[in-house]
C-alpha cells in the first residue's frame, strides 16, 4: 500500500454469516490449471531449486531459497528468502502462499498462526506457505537504526504546531533515510513490490505449483495484484483481503487512510456508549471525539505516565499509535475503552503505550523487528513521493480537516521518502492483470487501515476482479467471525467458484 507506518500490519478482522450467491460467470471449478510459461534461461536455475526442508517446530518445515538481488542481472549477487510451510492435513492439492501485509510484515510469523489464519477445509488440501519478502525479517533484511533511535523516531511529534517542531521532524526524517542508506545501500533499490512478486513466482516454481494460489492481506493485496499483473497466466486463485488501490497517488492515499481511521474511531465511540464502562463524559460522538482530541493535546504538552520502567514519554505520537492499534480489531475495543479511561482520568498512558508497541513490533526487551524500516524502504521505492517540505506541510493541513486525529500523523509519516537514498521505481497506476482468471477482492466497509473504497477501486481496475464486501468493523474480513465471508473465500480457493460481483456480507446473521 502506499500505506504509512501507522497502518503497518496486524491483519486482524470482524463478523457475519449468509452465504453469497455465486455469479453467473463461467464456473471456475472446471478450469484447468494455468499454462505456465517457462522462465527465461538465466532464471531457470532459480526455479529449479530443490530446497532442503527441516523441521522447525509445531509441525512446520523451514527452508531457504536463493533469488537474484537484481532481476536485471540474475547472474550477479544472490540473496536468501526464508520460507516456512505447514503440510496439508489431507489429500494435498498444492500450496497456498500467504502474506500478512505491511509492507514489512513477516510471512514467517504469520504462517506460524496458520491454524487460525486459514480454515480447516483449506488446510486439508493445501500446504500453507509463508515467506519473509526480500528486505524483511529473516530474508536479507533492511537495517537502519538502533532500538533507541527507533524509540526517538516513532515518538517524534508528527503533528508539528510550530516551525521549530517542523524543523525537528524534518531533521529526524532525514536521519532515518540517511541511516538506511548507510547500512543497506545495496539492498534498498531492490526491495520494491515488483521484485517481491517476481520472488513469489520463483517460489511457486520451487514448490512445484503450476499456478499460484494466494491469500494476501492489506499490503499483501498490492503484492498479489502486482503478481497477477506481471504473471497473469500463472494465477490459479488470488484472495486480496483488505485491499489497497494501487492507482491512488501516495499523499492522497495517506489522506484516505487517515479518514478510514477516523471513521473507525467514530464507530468505536458509538459502540462505547453502549457499555457502562465507557470513559467519555459526553454522550455524543462529537463530544467524545473532542475528549480524545483534548487528551492528545495534553499528551503533546506533558507526556502521560509510563509504568513500564523504560523511560519513554507517552507523548502524542505514542498515544495516537496506541489508539490506532485496537481499531484494527473490534475484539480489542474493550481494551481501548480501558486504556482511554486510564489516560483521561488518571493521566496513565501505560496501556496505550503497550498497544502502540504491538503495532510497531517493539518487543518487551526494547528491541524491534525490522518492520518499521522495511515498511519505509518498500513504500519509498514503490511510490513517487514529493521532495518539498512545504508539500507535506500543506498536505498535513488538508488531512487534518478531514481526519483531525490521524491526518497529520499519517501524512508527515512519509517524510523520510523525501530524502530516500534509493530512487523510486514505481508509479501509482491501475494494475489490470489482463488475462488472469477471476481474482477475489475483499473489503470491509469500516476498515480503518484500508478503506472500502480501495477494494472497490482495485476490483474495478483488475480485468477479472470480483468484489466481496463485508458490512463490519476492523481490518480485513476472512476468518474474522463472518461465516458469509469465510464460506465465499473457501469456495473460491477450493472449487474456484467466485461469489457474485458486489456481494455484501451482512454484519449479523
Amino acid at each position: 500500500m502506499a500505506v504509512a507506518a501507522l497502518a503497518a500490519l496486524l491483519p486482524f478482522t470482524a463478523c457475519s454469516s449468509h452465504a453469497p450467491t455465486t455469479s453467473d460467470q463461467p464456473s471456475a471449478g472446471a478450469r484447468t490449471q494455468p499454462a505456465v510459461e517457462a522462465p527465461r534461461a538465466e532464471l531457470r536455475p532459480f526455479y529449479a531449486q530443490r530446497p532442503t526442508w527441516r523441521t522447525c517446530g509445531d509441525g512446520f518445515q523451514c527452508a531457504k531459497i536463493k533469488v537474484p538481488l537484481d532481476y536485471k542481472k540474475p547472474s550477479g549477487e544472490r540473496i536468501d528468502l526464508s520460507v516456512i510451510r505447514l503440510p496439508a492435513t489431507g489429500k494435498r492439492a498444492g500450496s497456498l502462499l500467504i502474506n500478512p501485509g505491511g509492507p514489512g510484515g513477516s510471512g514467517i510469523q504469520y504462517a506460524r498462526a496458520a491454524r487460525s489464519v486459514v480454515s480447516d477445509k483449506v488446510r486439508a488440501q493445501y500446504d500453507i506457505v509463508g515467506f519473509d519478502p526480500r528486505g524483511v525479517g529473516e530474508s536479507t533484511p533492511v537495517t537502519c537504526m538502533t532500538a533507541s533511535q527507533l524509540d526517538a523516531y516513532i515518538g517524534m511529534d508528527s503533528s508539528p504546531d510550530t516551525p521549530a517542531e517542523v524543523s525537528a521532524l524534518n531533521k529526524v526524517s532525514k536521519q532515518f533515510a540517511d541511516s538506511c542508506g548507510a547500512k543497506s545501500a545495496r539492498l534498498l533499490p531492490h526491495v520494491g513490490t515488483a521484485d517481491a512478486a517476481r520472488d513469489m513466482d520463483v517460489l511457486r516454481g520451487v514448490l512445484g505449483d503450476p499456478g499460484l494460489t494466494y491469500l494476501g492481506k492489506s499490503y499483501g493485496t498490492y503484492l498479489g495484484a502486482m503478481y497477477a499483473d506481471l504473471f497473469p497466466k500463472h494465477v490459479r486463485a488470488l484472495v486480496l483481503d483488505g485491499a489497497v488501490d494501487p492507482a491512488v497517488p501516495s499523499l492522497k492515499s495517506n489522506e484516505v487512510q487517515a479518514k478510514g481511521f477516523e471513521v473507525a474511531l467514530k464507530a468505536f465511540v458509538e459502540d462505547c456508549f453502549l457499555n457502562s464502562a465507557c470513559p467519555f463524559k459526553s454522550r455524543t460522538v462529537d463530544g467524545a471525539m473532542k475528549e480524545i482530541s483534548d487528551l492528545l493535546a495534553r499528551a503533546d504538552r506533558q507526556p502521560l505516565k509510563n509504568d513500564l520502567g523504560d523511560g519513554r514519554p507517552v507523548d502524542e505520537a505514542w498515544a495516537v499509535i496506541g489508539i490506532a492499534t485496537p481499531l484494527y480489531e473490534r475484539a480489542a475495543w474493550p481494551r481501548l475503552r480501558e486504556a482511554l479511561g486510564k489516560a483521561m482520568n488518571g493521566g496513565d498512558g501505560t496501556e496505550l503505550l503497550q498497544m502502540a508497541d504491538l503495532l510497531v513490533d517493539r518487543r518487551s526487551d526494547g528491541s524491534y523487528s525490522n518492520q518499521t524500516e522495511a515498511n519505509m524502504a518498500v513504500n519509498c521505492v514503490d511510490h513517487p513521493f514529493p521532495k518539498a517540505l512545504d508539500t507535506y506541510r500543506q498536505a498535513a493541513g488538508e488531512a487534518a480537516k478531514v481526519a483531525p486525529h490521524f491526518g497529520p500523523f499519517v501524512m508527515w509519516g512519509s517524510l523520510p521518502c523525501a530524502y530516500w537514498p534509493a530512487k523510486s521505481v514505481g508509479t501509482d497506476k491501475p494494475l489490470k492483470a489482463a488475462g488472469a482468471p477471476p481474482i477475489l477482492v475483499v473489503g470491509t466497509l469500516r476498515d480503518p487501515a484500508t478503506p472500502y473504497e480501495w477494494a472497490q477501486g482495485l476490483a474495478s481496475e483488475l480485468t477479472s476482479g470480483v468484489l466481496l464486501g463485508y458490512d463490519g468493523d476492523g481490518h480485513t474480513a476472512y476468518r474474522s467471525g463472518s461465516a458469509c465471508v469465510d464460506n465465499a473465500v473457501d469456495d473460491y480457493l477450493l472449487a474456484l467458484r467466485a461469489p457474485r460481483n458486489g456481494t455484501i456480507c451482512p454484519k449479523t446473521g
